[in-house]
C-alpha cells in the first residue's frame, strides 16, 4: 500500500501500556530514539502490537512542529533532535526537511514561522510530535 504520509519511521515496540480506550506504545526507532504513540486498545489488538514487534510510525508533515531552542513545560513527549537539510517556501507555507538519526522528517509549517525561526540548511532543531498524532502500522 502506498501512502501520502511522508514521515514513515521504522522501529521496534518497547512497551505497550493499555488503558480503558487508548494505549500508549513506545517504539525504539532505527536511529535509537524513542517515539510514543497513543492509539486505541482495539488497534493494538487488531494489529497484533506486542513488545518486540516491528512497526512503522506514521506522522503527517502538518503534525510536526519545530523548535530551535529548549522547550520546558510542554506536554508533547516526542522530541526528536535533528538538523535542517532543506527549506522550501511557497506563498504561505514552508516544507522543512529535517535529518534525525536514522531517518528524515518533513514538517509543513507556515512560511512566517520558518522565517521567524531563521530556518536554513544546517540549522539545529527539535521536531515535536504529539503522541496522539502518531499512527502505527504493523510490519513483517
Amino acid at each position: 500500500m502506498s501512502l501520502s504520509i511522508r514521515n514513515q519511521l521504522s522501529g521496534t515496540v518497547l512497551t505497550v501500556t493499555p488503558g480503558e480506550v487508548m494505549s500508549t506504545v513506545v517504539v525504539r526507532l532505527s536511529g535509537g530514539q524513542t517515539l510514543t504513540a497513543a492509539i486505541t486498545v482495539e488497534a493494538v489488538h487488531d494489529l497484533g502490537i506486542t513488545v518486540g514487534a516491528p512497526v512503522r510510525a506514521l506522522v503527517k508533515s502538518t503534525e510536526v512542529a519545530l523548535t530551535t531552542g529548549p522547550v520546558d513545560g510542554l506536554s508533547i513527549r516526542n522530541r526528536l533532535p535533528g538538523t535542517v537539510v532543506a527549506v522550501t517556501t511557497g506563498g504561505a507555507m514552508a516544507g522543512v526537511k529535517v535529518a534525525v538519526p536514522g531517518a528524515e522528517l518533513t514538517a509543513a509549517i507556515t512560511k512566517d514561522a520558518a522565517t521567524d525561526l531563521g530556518l536554513a540548511a544546517g540549522s539545529e532543531v527539535t521536531a515535536l510530535i504529539k503522541s496522539t498524532e502518531v499512527a502505527l502500522a504493523a510490519e513483517g
